[in-house]
């Protein structure tokens, strides 16, 4: 059994990091106000939630299957509390920073008529910090990440947030009101 829940925490950590990858990039092409191929705007953004759904669903799977096995050793504090973890105290601090941005983005996300857009925006900008951590996480404690597999879809995620990144960043980024108006 604990064979299982060792593979499943690192798959679950794995599929965890393409999810948000894509959940960022959904983001940004969101925020942009332009479609896909074959999807209209509005598919994009219900594209983001629901990978964003699917994304927590599989971190929770993560930590989950981490702390329930006895390899792991993962404990609820080393899962909320950075830095604090008595095997690789950095490596999985860095991931529980993630996790405990993830964990701002939900709150926020679910509070968003409450708090008001411009908090919202505030807090998601989170998830631009959220997801070098993820990164730096995946590669220092990852069981695989000496692999070339791995090293090659980790450094492709890497390439997918910074070609988005930069995107957003660029002059050439139209926020929606302004592409759905057509000034692009």
């Amino acid at each position: 059994m604990n064979e299982i829940m060792w593979a499943f925490g690192r798959a679950s950590g794995i599929v965890s990091l393409v999810l948000f990858t894509l959940v960022l990039v959904l983001g940004v092409v969101s925020r942009s106000g332009r479609p896909l191929p074959a999807l209209p705007r509005f598919s994009v953004a219900l594209l983001h939630r629901s990978t964003s759904l699917l994304a927590l669903v599989f971190l929770a799977l993560h930590v989950g299957t981490l702390m329930l096995d006895s390899h792991a050793k993962l404990s609820l504090p080393d899962a909320v509390v950075p830095f604090v973890a008595g095997r690789n105290p950095f490596w999985v601090g860095l991931g529980t920073v993630a996790f405990d941005l993830v964990i701002a983005l939900v709150v926020t996300g679910l509070l968003r008529q409450r708090i008001g857009q411009r908090m919202f925006r505030a807090v998601h900008w989170a998830a631009y910090a959220m997801w070098p951590f993820a990164f730096a996480h995946a590669l220092g404690s990852g069981t695989n990440a000496a692999d070339l597999w791995f090293q090659t879809l980790a450094w492709t995620c890497a390439g997918a947030v910074v070609c988005a990144g930069g995107w957003r960043l660029s002059a050439r980024f139209v926020e929606t009101s302004r592409a759905r108006l057509g000034q692009v």
